[in-house]
């Protein structure tokens, strides 16, 4: 059964019988075009040396000035504790944060997780307590 045929049974096409008993590739496989050559060479180039703190914080700054940024009450920030990149909505009028992406308590996770894989451990990953 070929692709075509699938679709539907009434614009199906006749099976090759030669190509599916083995005798031999038919014409029409051998005049379809080879593959693109996949670019390797970009695939399996090393990763590009992490920036500095420093241009983080400049990228950061001139991203919070954007009118974008400014217009959808957005601030993007670091955290200095886990190095990730924290994205807070502001609200316009109080200047509180609505919303915050990761959020606080994720953030403390993901800060206790640093710290027990630092230490080596694995016990009481997520909970500090005792029975």
């Amino acid at each position: 059964m070929t692709i075509d045929t699938i679709g539907s049974a009434g614009s199906a096409r006749p099976v090759d019988r030669s190509a599916a008993s083995g005798e031999g590739v038919t014409t029409q496989a051998a005049a379809r075009a080879p593959a693109a050559p996949v670019e390797t060479a970009k695939a399996v180039k090393a990763p590009e040396a992490l920036p500095s703190e420093e241009q983080v914080n400049d990228a950061l700054s001139k991203l919070n000035k954007t009118p974008q940024a400014q217009a959808n009450n957005l601030e993007f920030s670091v955290d200095q504790d886990t190095k990730r990149t924290v994205v807070k909505v502001i609200d316009q009028n109080t200047k509180e944060v609505v919303r915050q992406f990761p959020t606080k308590e994720a953030l403390a996770i993901a800060k206790a997780l640093d710290q027990q894989e630092s230490k080596g451990t694995t016990t009481g990953l997520l909970i500090d307590q005792t029975a």
